[in-house]
């Protein structure tokens, strides 16, 4: 425990420990039951007067053993009790609220960290009291996290979700239900299902609710149809039920998952009215979509369709389903569209490939073209038998138009890709050698095979639109511009991998400091997408803050150790330095990181033999700090491992074609530095993200004023691996 257990203002500056906001009380049996908040009140003396029951089970002891006892000797630690008295004074001059997570002496002996809330009291004497409530920390983390994640799950899942109070009024809706039946939160909230989907099952979805309602029985997959839509097509709705109560078994509600199954409900119909069609659906299901790569789901859908339903066949997507945001329902449009081809397959060499659009290159398609026309009506475009007067509206151009005609191009059939409610391309479908002509049975083969393969590639677009997205996160949680830092100019650089397909966790920092020397700091977060831009954000607040509290680096890195420890297997390697303009030196502590890179002015560059550690989330494992002489014009040079690793050369000798580069290339301005390093060094196709940061000691002094002196060789601080 710490003054956190006494104070109710701000949180003072300096160390301490790290202010929160308040929180919010719930229903009884509820949240404040799973925390096991803890109640306790102190006189103006600083003495216990009253003990809840949870205080007990947070700090050990009964209250006839705290009750009438100073509370900075019995939770206290020695080293902190003057802090605590200070703090305590500063609540009791009503100095207002305070919050924050300090360590406590349990009554066994070891210690805990518990996150506070506190307050000052007065009562009808105005006698004045603190009221001190505490939980957990670990409880409070748990509960947090198990929040922020299911809030992201809401907001971010492509299942429909929806929260129903116990009067069947709806209280939550997400973006993927708006979606999905085509209607937004304002119209949904507050408002029965009754009142808001025209539903020929409205009455057997309500009956189900009561019942999940009253006996707690979950409902799965229950199959609902929604209003016919403008082109007659019912939705079919998959819907599943849960009832929600509190862990006191109070009954708040009733939680639903809807999913629209409509494309897969049609596709069974017509899959049970054609059972000749069935073993070419089930090889679908099996051969399209095993991966989340686009490209290669288009062209399993080639694979599949060619030579069994036609000899020549396309995947062409429209261009700005690929770039813009998740697309919604099209309605018929008029007027040209820009695709681009993803796949194309042959059954044999044929002039009609060289008729295609080359794949991955965006192309327009005029409005005559019959693949724009299947694109806005999103309808199956059906040419059974082609003549010449067809393949201008089925190629590109006359010189293609007349490849078709010398391929023997005699049937055509184009399928829109829909998937949930929107058209994202066209299946192109032609045949030459198969003497028979498409019918209306092969329209509605290729139209289940292309609703399914739809799905795959949304699933696809919309997993790279999630990297760009982790990818946007990891760069708004980076710094955007070098802070304006004594004696020391920096350049830093974040690069994402070429070839992977999620961003990963690197990062840097440069952190001025109250005493005006400069923390630098450099991370890589093991993992990738958006957890690990995530993770990233966390570490490096965390370390900014702790940063701030003038620890040694090696202290830093343990309080960063346990913190990573905190985050559910999350690990990281890290370097975190301190450079004092005034001392001429900078300490430096590492945590399972490549060496960082020393280059005095005078000297050629060197690699620093700093004590690697274990990476941050091991837990236990000691740190040290090395100090390191850094005078005017010293360079250091800090860096993740995707500058130096590669999958073909030794790290060793990677690290001295790095410090090769630096040598040859002299004394650059620091952000040419970091141009020359990625140039040289990065490969496209390189499947890591890098981050790096360079920093130079420059001198305030007037011209001619002699250099101060500089700090001792380097050196290891002793005892720095033990948290203060």
């Amino acid at each position: 425990m710490s003054a956190s257990a006494f104070s109710s203002g701000p949180a003072p500056t300096g160390p301490g420990p790290t202010g929160r906001g308040p929180g919010t009380a719930l229903d009884a049996g509820g949240l404040l039951d799973t925390l096991g908040v803890a109640a306790v009140v102190l006189d103006a003396t600083g003495r216990i007067v009253l003990w809840s029951p949870h205080a007990e089970t947070v700090f050990g002891y009964g209250a006839a053993d705290a009750l009438g006892r100073p509370a900075a000797h019995l939770l206290v630690a020695d080293r902190h009790r003057q802090h605590v008295q200070s703090l305590f004074e500063h609540v009791m001059a009503g100095g207002g609220p305070w919050a924050g997570v300090f360590p406590v002496r349990h009554r066994d002996g070891h210690t805990l960290l518990v996150e506070f809330r506190n307050t000052r009291l007065q009562d009808d004497q105005n006698r004045l009291y603190a009221l001190m409530l505490a939980s957990d920390r670990e409880t409070v983390r748990r509960v947090e996290r198990d929040l922020s994640l299911s809030a992201h799950l809401v907001t971010h899942s492509p299942i429909g979700l929806a929260v129903l109070d116990p009067h069947l009024r709806f209280v939550l809706v997400n973006p993927a239900l708006e979606h999905i039946d085509g209607r937004p939160a304002t119209a949904h909230l507050g408002r029965t299902p009754r009142q808001t989907l025209a539903s020929p099952d409205i009455d057997t979805l309500e009956r189900a609710l009561r019942d999940v309602l009253a006996t707690g029985r979950s409902v799965l997959s229950h199959t609902l149809r929604g209003p016919a839509r403008a082109d007659g097509r019912a939705p079919v709705w998959s819907v599943s039920l849960y009832r929600l109560q509190t862990p006191g078994q109070l009954v708040i509600g009733v939680a639903a998952s809807i999913v629209d199954i409509t494309d897969q409900h049609h596709a069974a119909q017509a899959a049970a009215r054609a059972k000749g069609r069935l073993t070419v659906i089930a090889d679908a299901s099996e051969r399209v979509g095993t991966t989340l790569d686009l490209d290669v789901t288009a062209r399993e859908l080639a694979d599949l369709v060619v030579p069994g339903l036609a000899d020549i066949a396309a995947v062409d997507v429209l261009e700005d389903i690929l770039t813009g945001p998740r697309p919604r329902a099209r309605a018929t449009a008029p007027g040209p569209a820009v695709f681009r081809a993803l796949a194309v397959k042959a059954a044999y060499a044929t002039p009609a490939q060289e008729a295609a659009d080359p794949v991955g290159t965006p192309a327009r398609y005029e409005t005559e073209r019959l693949v724009t026309h299947c694109a806005r009506t999103g309808r199956p475009v059906l040419v059974a038998h082609v003549t010449d007067s067809d393949l201008p509206r089925i190629a590109r151009d006359a010189p293609s138009a007349a490849l078709l005609r010398h391929a023997g191009i005699h049937s055509y059939l184009a399928v829109p890709l829909r998937a949930r409610g929107a058209v994202l391309g066209v299946l192109d479908l032609k045949r030459a050698r198969n003497p028979a002509p498409f019918d209306d049975e092969d329209v509605q083969l290729a139209s289940e095979l292309a609703a399914r393969a739809a799905v795959a590639i949304d699933n696809a677009r919309w997993y790279r639109h999630q990297s760009q997205a982790a990818l946007a996160l990891q760069r708004h949680l980076l710094p955007h511009n070098p802070p304006h830092l004594h004696r020391l100019d920096v350049a830093y650089r974040y690069q994402p991998a070429s070839a992977a397909i999620e961003v990963g966790g690197d990062w840097f920092d440069a952190i001025p400091l109250p005493d005006r020397t400069t923390a630098l700091v450099v991370g890589d977060v093991m993992g990738s997408g958006i957890n690990a831009a995530a993770t990233m954000g966390q570490l490096r607040t965390a370390a900014r803050t702790l940063a701030r509290l003038g620890l040694p680096p090696a202290t830093v890195l343990h309080h960063l150790d346990r913190t990573a420890t905190d985050l559910d297997d999350a690990m990281a390697t890290c370097v975190y330095a301190v450079y004092d303009p005034h001392r001429h030196h900078c300490r430096l502590a590492a945590a399972g990181h490549p060496p960082p890179v020393h280059i005095p002015v005078d000297q050629p560059p060197r690699l620093l033999a700093l004590p690697t550690g274990a990476p941050l989330g091991v837990g236990g494992v000691p740190f040290e700090t090395q100090e390191i002489p850094f005078t005017s014009g010293d360079e250091l040079l800090l860096y993740t491992d995707g500058l130096v690793e590669t999958r073909d050369q030794d790290i060793d000798v990677r690290l001295t074609a790095l410090t090769d580069l630096l040598t040859a290339s002299g004394r650059l301005p620091l952000e040419e530095t970091c141009d020359l390093l990625l140039g040289s060094l990065r490969h496209p196709g390189d499947h890591d993200d890098v981050a790096l940061l360079i920093a130079r000691a420059r001198s305030d002094r007037p011209a001619g004023t002699a250099p101060a002196h500089t700090a001792n060789p380097a050196t290891r601080d002793s005892g720095t691996e033990a948290a203060p």
